[in-house]
């Protein structure tokens, strides 16, 4: 879920931005420091919305730089639970699929691709035994998080498209139009058998 944050912090300006105005070398180091920046509690950093206020600057003996104590704006995308996300497939694997969610990358367990018995085939793709339907690379799915972990500088997010409504754009559509027919198929029957029992009166 995306959000914007407001943070108040010190920002470390290197020597190199020292002949460019306050307002723009803390912006341009803010950008350079939290560029692909994710943290726990903050989540994935995807932009610097700006800067409300910069403080006096503050030089620490034995440091070249200038730290300036400021308040600024992050846009930011921080995983959560049962959250329904949108993405492409960017590569298969024999144990799953990692999507790429625009932000950062989630995988599906091969288990969780689909309602079927799924295996690995020889075109680089997980394959349905009794469904037929197939998943490959490049392949836009929806799916939901189900497991968030934190271990090094990423999560890992954990998701699954077995559930009604999830998986391959394709198989949605397809599930939907036979969903419709089905529907169709229940109303016809049941004005049948009112027919039928109008006849009988």
């Amino acid at each position: 879920m995306f959000y914007i944050v407001e943070v108040d912090d010190y920002v470390r300006v290197e020597p190199k931005l020292f002949g460019l105005p306050t307002a723009e070398s803390v912006d341009k180091q803010l950008k350079e420091t939290y560029e692909n920046y994710y943290n726990k509690e903050l989540g994935q950093v995807v932009t610097v919305i700006g800067i409300l206020d910069i403080g006096e600057g503050v030089i620490i003996p034995g440091d070249g730089a200038v730290y300036y104590n400021s308040t600024f704006k992050l846009l930011v995308w921080r995983p959560v639970l049962q959250e329904l996300i949108f993405g492409s497939i960017e590569e298969i694997t024999s144990f799953g699929a990692f999507i790429n969610m625009g932000i950062i990358q989630g995988m599906i367990h091969i288990s969780q691709t689909m309602d079927d018995f799924v295996s690995f085939s020889k075109t680089n793709s997980l394959s349905g035994k009794s469904s037929k339907r197939n998943l490959k690379s490049e392949d836009l799915c929806l799916a939901r998080i189900v497991a968030i972990s934190h271990r090094g500088d990423e999560p890992k997010i954990g998701l699954t498209m077995r559930q009604p409504g999830l998986g391959k754009l394709e198989w949605i559509k397809e599930d939907q139009i036979k969903k419709e027919k089905d529907a169709q198929k229940l109303l016809k029957s049941q004005e049948k058998e009112i027919k039928g029992k109008r006849k009988k009166k």
